[in-house]
């Protein structure tokens, strides 16, 4: 299992709704949300390490349709010893993923929606070079009011996964349909701290293929107008992995994010 406490990033990718804050009270509020997070942490004594993870958010809100886009990026070396004993730097960790949603409100309500999800990512330390899905369904709002917020949506979808080649299996290329479904419940303590809990699963449909299933919790809390500090909690899972790899990846995170 790799687990870690950094200083780095962790984007949970909402179902939902953004909210378009004004630059003031006479102009109209911009579809447009953005913001950018970076983490970074240099140890150095008896261990040298280094870690950096930089991400990128942007939504979009009118009228019935809400879209979002995230990129996250990680990077981690450690100093480790050559065969001359001499210092050099390795690269522990090494990944990057790209997720978009969008949704298109439908019903007089305007609590039920159309999505269409996509997601991708590398992760050169772990049991696949590449994971790929698509999926499109139907969510709703399940419930919303001033402090507290439940979204849900379930689909069909399909995956695209490349298996990394080790020393007794190559790499292989499978496509998989699945079923997907996402949750994710926020709730406010107050104007400043925010609590959120995000959950997807890409279930298979044919006994023996990957199955994934992720978990992100985290605590959100207002610095200044444009600033948040945030704790995180991120638990990955894959049902089907080679022998010499983890099913289950967690990682913590403190974070830092500046909301444009």
């Amino acid at each position: 299992m790799n687990h870690k406490l950094t200083l780095s990033t962790l984007c949970i990718i909402p179902l939902l709704s953004y909210t378009a804050v004004a630059e003031d009270a006479v102009e109209e509020a911009s579809p447009y949300t953005a913001s950018a997070e970076l983490g970074f942490l240099y140890k150095t004594g008896n261990t040298k390490s280094a870690d950096i993870k930089a991400a990128f958010n942007l939504g979009y809100e009118q009228d019935k349709w809400r879209s979002t886009l995230a990129f996250n990026i990680l990077a981690k070396k450690l100093e480790t010893e050559d065969s001359e004993g001499n210092d050099e730097f390795e690269t522990t960790d090494n990944k990057w993923d790209i997720l978009t949603q969008t949704n298109y409100t439908i019903g007089e309500e305007g609590k039920n929606y159309l999505y269409g999800n996509l997601s991708y990512q590398q992760d050169k330390f772990s049991g696949y070079e590449s994971q790929g899905s698509f999926s499109a369904g139907w969510g709703r709002h399940w419930f919303e009011n001033e402090t507290s917020s439940f979204f849900a949506d379930i689909g069909p979808g399909v995956t695209y996964d490349v298996t990394r080649a080790t020393d007794t299996m190559a790499s292989e290329s499978n496509t998989n349909l699945i079923i997907q479904a996402q949750a994710l419940y926020t709730h406010k303590f107050n104007e400043h701290v925010q609590f959120k809990q995000f959950f997807v699963a890409r279930q298979a449909t044919e006994s023996g293929e990957n199955s994934v299933y992720k978990s992100e919790t985290s605590i959100t809390a207002q610095l200044i107008d444009a600033l948040q500090l945030k704790f995180a909690l991120s638990i990955d899972h894959d049902t089907e992995v080679q022998p010499e790899f983890e099913r289950t990846n967690t990682e913590t995170s403190m974070t830092l994010i500046y909301n444009f």
